[in-house]
């Protein structure tokens, strides 16, 4: 298990006497000093940020390079120093898409008889497949689907080594209906295809997308616009209807009487093309690259202890896979509220605290995230190359999507990662008039999960999603500013009382509770306990925390211990992680190897179900 610091022990807590006393007292001497925050100026922030030439703040944009010089320009004239460098600035490369090269071909020969297809009119790649060439016999395996909760197997008696798969888009009629939800199960997701067929032996999969709905058109997938790892391990690409078409007429089938056929005998029907029929082709794809940077600036204290106040500027740009509003994608996707709304947060609270320099025991480190959209990669370089000593750091404070408060109800998660936490939001509550939804546990899908894997007591700050979520009717006049202002009130009260208080809150190990605010869940199988780390690896994925009694703790696993197996599957990234625990059952004991310091060790896992 971890060593813990003795700031850091979760056995240690505060008192409610004279500590929390002192710690108002101190805190009423700056309070006293500082402005209020400006409601109608938090919301023009917002809306420079959502300006159209910010063009959505999408990671390796014009628009976020914008965003920073404007968040770079305001910190430095409120008179706040560069934090630990000569630099508001901390570059990063992250990976922002992919783009298709020349020389993708496929090439399909019957016999003597050889066609060539059109890339990007017959057939293109999947942004996430592998570089590369296959050649061989053409099988069809359905939709591509190892069900073993349904009792149905797609490759179930078929031999697929070294062989091209031909699967159908979706998946079986009546999967969903069984597991009792609506809507689409994981095994009609594209990168569990893809990843089914690389675990049986497969050279490549080609998706065609079978029977089309009335008025629908059989439309290759627009390159980029499926979500998936950056290498899936297997070629992959969509085929349209009309070329595969004649590959099952040369088995004498037809296309739309062998998928009928799965959908009303829910069994499969997979089977091999003629020998004679084979397929060549080469994928080409370069992942595309670019560097952001955070932006950060300090407040000095009287000691070299410091808070840091942190949210992410960026957003998805003209959105993405990530869009929830895929009719829209090519449309300025603006953010006010993710995370516009946190980041003018961030600007108007350096505008109250810049005054009072050398007023605080601790120092206040504003800090303004690139790459949360792509997986909290900001925070995460920042831990991992940290400004001023990590070690300093006693308390971080995270504001992501503040702006949209409704009924006064503000979520705020981490609240059992600090010792002194709970008290000085009911005190800050108490003036407010918010109605806070707390929850204990410090990790969820936004920057202050980086800081908690790292044993910092962390709050987060939340109004909840709506449906503007990731669309582009995220704008400003949507943001509720009054609401928001009292919000970053309540705010800069905790700040100030952690930044002047006597003694730091002790961190605290939280066995995780429910997310705040409709922030994450389940759906991924049984409970494992781990915390992945999004940075890049070149294999595996690396552990940036094991969660407190979980199953990964309770069986020896680390922070910074990569996966790259689990039973007999080999794990090249988080899909593929993913995709095998949910194909694992609660009680399960499953067999892992993890690389630490160098070394391969195995460990047993037993799974248990997710709370």
């Amino acid at each position: 298990m971890l060593t813990l610091s003795s700031r850091q022990n979760p056995t240690k807590r505060w008192a409610r006497g004279p500590q929390i006393v002192a710690i108002l007292a101190l805190a009423a001497v700056s309070l006293a000093t500082v402005g209020s925050v400006d409601a109608q100026h938090y919301l023009e922030d917002i809306k420079a940020l959502t300006s159209p030439a910010m063009e959505g703040r999408g990671d390796g944009t014009k628009g976020l390079t914008l965003a920073a010089q404007l968040i770079e320009n305001r910190l430095k004239k409120l008179g706040l120093k560069p934090a630990g460098t000569s630099s508001y600035l901390q570059p990063f490369t992250v990976v922002t898409g992919a783009r298709l090269r020349s020389g993708n071909r496929f090439t399909v020969q019957t016999g003597d008889s050889k066609s060539e297809l059109q890339s990007n009119q017959d057939f293109v790649p999947f942004s996430f497949s592998s570089s590369g060439s296959a050649s061989g016999a053409l099988v069809f395996a359905g939709y591509g689907a190892s069900a073993n909760e349904f009792q149905y197997d797609d490759y179930g008696a078929l031999d697929v080594k070294d062989k091209i798969v031909v699967v159908l888009r979706y998946e079986p009629a009546g999967f969903a209906a069984k597991t009792g939800h609506h809507g689409l199960t994981q095994h009609s997701q594209l990168v569990t295809k893809a990843i089914n067929a690389r675990n049986h032996g497969a050279k490549a999969i080609v998706l065609i997308n079978g029977k089309l709905g009335e008025g629908e058109e059989d439309l290759l997938t627009r390159f980029g616009s499926v979500s998936g790892p950056e290498d899936a391990g297997i070629l992959f690409v969509h085929v349209k209807n009309a070329v595969a078409e004649s590959w099952f007429q040369a088995a004498g089938k037809s296309l739309a009487d062998v998928q009928n056929q799965i959908n009303t005998s829910s069994k499969p029907a997979s089977f091999s093309f003629p020998e004679n029929l084979r397929a060549s082709l080469n994928v080409n794809i370069e992942s595309t690259r670019a560097t952001v940077n955070n932006v950060l600036a300090y407040l000095p204290g009287r000691t070299d202890e410091y808070i840091i106040i942190g949210a992410h500027y960026d957003h998805l740009g003209r959105g993405n896979f990530d869009s929830l509003a895929p009719s829209e994608i090519g449309q300025i996707h603006p953010g006010a509220d993710d995370n516009a709304s946190g980041t003018a947060g961030l600007l108007e609270l350096a505008r109250l605290l810049a005054p009072q320099k050398g007023q605080f025991q601790r120092g206040i480190l504003f800090s303004a995230f690139a790459g949360e959209e792509l997986g909290l990669l900001g925070s995460a370089e920042w831990v991992k190359a940290p400004t001023l000593p990590l070690d300093k750091a006693v308390a971080m404070l995270n504001m992501d999507m503040i702006g949209r408060i409704r009924e006064d109800k503000v979520y705020v998660g981490g609240v059992g990662t600090g010792s002194s936490f709970k008290m000085l939001l009911e005190d800050a509550q108490s003036k407010s008039g918010l109605k806070l939804e707390y929850s204990a546990g410090g990790y969820a899908a936004s920057d202050h999960t980086s800081f908690v894997s790292k044993h910092i007591p962390v709050l987060f700050f939340f109004s909840g999603l709506h449906s503007d979520y990731h669309k582009p009717s995220d704008t400003w006049e949507k943001i509720n500013a009054s609401a928001a202002a009292r919000l970053l009130e309540l705010i800069s009260d905790v700040g100030l009382q952690l930044a002047n208080a006597s003694t730091p809150p002790t961190f605290v190990a939280v066995v995780e509770d429910k997310p705040v605010g409709g922030t994450g869940g389940g759906g991924y199988g049984p409970y494992f306990g781990s915390i992945p780390d999004f940075g890049q690896v070149e294999r595996g994925v690396r552990f940036s925390d094991v969660r407190p009694g979980s199953p990964a703790a309770k069986a020896g696993l680390k922070a910074g211990d990569t996966l790259v197996q689990f039973n007999d599957k080999p794990i090249k990234n988080l899909y593929d992680f993913t995709d095998a625990l949910r194909r694992s059952k609660v009680g399960d004991v499953v067999q892992v190897k993890v690389l630490r310091d160098g070394q391969e060790l195995t460990a047993s896992v037993k799974l248990e179900q997710r709370k």
